[in-house]
């Protein structure tokens, strides 16, 4: 090991450096664009309809101290401004490049105007529901001055009904935001005040797509799908406010065709009365209770195709619930940890091992923070990790909006899923330095002292749980993920035994990594280790399969393409080139051969570089990538830039694929 590099490696903050504004391709177009109409795909795509409007755009804003009573709901602000929703005020695409502080409230407004069209829908008992898909801390939602919905939790999606303020006069809708950031046990991720190192700026307000949508009086409010392919079904859950009349579903015979949404909500096929494909039989009901139905689809042997990173299928199906009409997909695929003919653990994809080359993704941009500019943006990122050979992405302590997920299941990324970590603030001495220094001291500490862990407070633990099983339940669906991660390097980590057997209740159709790094309680599915000075080494558990979940952290800081002049990784590189010959080492000659010792999987750290990281492939930015790679015109990337490039609309002047590589 080397000492020097791990001592340089520590956490520092830097709350005193300006970041560099860094633009990515697709925020130029966005700030280039006289239309402000960004991020207007259909944000749901396993469960979808027609009747949407997006309220992404050009909102009024304030922030106010705590204490300022100035603002009073049903009245209009008086505003600071302008902000572009989804973005929060903290990035650079918002337009404010502001710092909410604990202490303040940023208040959201625009006005809604509904057409004789919808409220012809409102006459004939139609409901408007209102969606955020998130909002980063504590949100409250006024609709004309009335108090509708209110919800805590910056990274889940929350909905509520307006349709009593529906009518010919403007609807005025308010949202109230507070974000403690840090000074909270609430879920943050990697968000602090004070940034620096591997902890990045906090953000705040509305950092995903709002928008609404009109349903009938009873409709299917949530999807649970659960594919079995060892038995030729699928399991397809439909909850509702009340029992259907009837309720009959259509899945489609398998196409060789890719499956492609459109930029609104459903495939351009779908609704084609030439159809060309035959439905597939074998649809049965069964009822469990008045607001809980199950389709049971019975898939005919000859059509089944199987779900892999090398053949992503994906089947198209429909719902119709008395009058409720809804597009969908699902995949038939298995995740487990088996013994292979050795008797090693493994992971394993349809009951084979399959080894997992996996990139950690943080899911960062330079412009927008958590919110990526665009759909192309997350078909970038997800096309260069195929490029560059890898099959799965750690989703790094985040929740992307279901929009990305749907892109790694039809594009073929297997998904490990992190848990949004909280707590207080961290002890980094224990959490960090001593097991990064001196691994062994700590391997065996127990994960019930929780003051140590930064868990002394009982709410915070059980806001903790309640949003793991919310995330299970809201992406319990999405075919690609494979596997759950409740807690990474003991940040907030408590009682992982027993978490880990929460979260196999919740799903026990996908292995559990139940803490990854260290403070290892012998649980979960896998023997999880981080390694970024070490020798790489294989040690196969008896009942576990083995993966390094972290390794790597190669930097390399390309000027004009770094948020600051600071370096923050684990071994540093003068230039892409002498970073490229060092990754390529590590992968053939350090990584490679472990798979036959029994390393089941291996997580590189990491996709792009996030402000004073620089060990990404990829510049926070986008627009150099540091290894040598495909050419972009053979690749994917410029196939799907071209299929669903919603920045077409905005007649940018950049290339189909306007990156470097080096």
């Amino acid at each position: 090991m080397n000492i020097k590099e791990g001592i340089n490696s520590l956490q520092h903050a830097h709350p005193e450096d300006r970041l560099i504004p860094l633009s990515t391709p697709w925020g130029e177009a966005i700030q280039q664009a006289e239309d402000r109409r960004v991020r207007t795909e259909y944000p749901r795509p396993q469960l979808r309809r027609d009747n949407y409007t997006i309220l992404n755009g050009l909102w009024d804003y304030c922030i106010l101290p705590l204490a300022d009573s100035s603002v009073t709901p049903g009245r209009p602000i008086s505003a600071d401004g302008q902000i572009l929703v989804p973005f929060s005020p903290e990035a650079l695409l918002s337009g404010v490049n502001r710092q909410l502080q604990p202490d303040e409230y940023l208040w959201y407004e625009r006005r809604l105007s509904f057409s004789d069209r919808e409220l012809a829908r409102k006459d004939a008992g139609m409901r408007c529901i209102l969606h955020f898909d998130a909002a980063d801390q504590r949100a409250d939602v006024y609709a004309n001055g009335t108090p509708v919905f209110s919800h805590v939790g910056g990274y889940l999606p929350f909905e509520t009904d307006i349709t009593p303020f529906v009518g010919a006069d403007s609807l005025l809708l308010q949202v109230r935001v507070r974000d403690e950031s840090d000074e909270t046990f609430l879920t943050r991720g990697k968000q602090t005040l004070a940034r620096g190192g591997m902890f990045y700026t906090a953000q705040s307000g509305l950092w995903q797509t709002v928008w609404y949508e009109w349903v009938p009086a009873n409709y299917v409010q949530s999807l649970k799908i659960t594919p079995d392919p060892d038995h030729h079904q699928v399991l397809v859950e439909c909850t509702s406010p009340k029992p259907f009349s009837s309720l009959s579903c259509t899945v489609y015979e398998p196409s060789k065709q890719d499956f492609t949404l459109s930029g609104e909500g459903t495939p351009s096929t779908e609704d084609d009365p030439a159809h060309s494909r035959r439905p597939l039989i074998g649809v049965a009901t069964i009822r469990k209770s008045d607001k809980l139905e199950v389709l049971r689809l019975v898939l005919p042997e000859d059509s089944l195709s199987l779900w892999s990173p090398e053949d992503p299928f994906l089947y198209e199906f429909t719902i119709r619930a008395d009058e409720d009409l809804i597009h969908s997909y699902f995949a038939l695929r298995t995740f487990t940890v088996e013994s292979d003919d050795m008797g090693v653990k493994r992971f394993c994809l349809n009951h084979k091992p399959y080894f997992l080359h996996g990139l950690l993704d943080q899911g960062y941009w330079s412009d927008g923070l958590m919110t990526a500019p665009c759909d192309d943006a997350f078909l970038f990122d997800i096309t260069l990790a195929k490029r560059a050979g890898f099959n799965m992405l750690r989703k790094h302590i985040k929740i992307e909006p279901l929009r990305w997920y749907y892109h790694c299941d039809r594009l073929g990324m297997i998904v490990w899923q992190d848990m949004v970590s909280g707590g207080t603030k961290y002890r980094m001495p224990l959490v960090c330095y001593m097991p990064t220094l001196f691994p062994h001291m700590l391997i065996h500490t127990k994960d019930h002292h929780y003051k140590l862990f930064s868990r002394a407070d009982e709410a915070g633990r059980r806001n903790f749980e309640e949003e793991c099983r919310e995330t299970i339940k809201h992406l319990y669906s999405v075919p690609s993920i494979a596997v759950w991660v409740p807690f990474n390097e003991g940040w907030g980590q408590f009682d992982a035994l027993r978490i880990a057997q929460m979260v196999k209740e919740a799903d026990p159709t996908r292995p559990v990594d139940h803490a990854s790094g260290w403070f290892d309680q012998r649980g979960g599915d896998f023997r999880s280790i981080h390694n970024y000075f070490r020798r790489l080494s294989a040690k196969p558990d008896k009942k576990r399969a083995f993966v390094i979940s972290e390794y790597g952290g190669y930097a390399c800081r390309i000027p004009g393409h770094s948020s600051v002049e600071r370096i923050y990784g684990y071994k540093k590189y003068d230039t892409p080139e002498e970073m490229s010959l060092a990754f390529q080492e590590l992968m053939d000659k350090k990584l490679k051969p472990l798979e036959r010792k029994g390393l089941s999987g291996a997580v590189y750290t990491q996709l792009s570089d996030v402000e004073e990281e620089v060990n990404g492939l990829v510049t926070y930015d986008r627009k150099v990538v540091k290894l040598p790679l495909p050419t972009a015109s053979a690749t994917p990337c410029a196939r799907e830039c071209r299929q669903e490039s919603e920045m077409r609309q905005q007649k940018s002047t950049q290339s189909d694929c306007p990156y470097k590589h080096r």
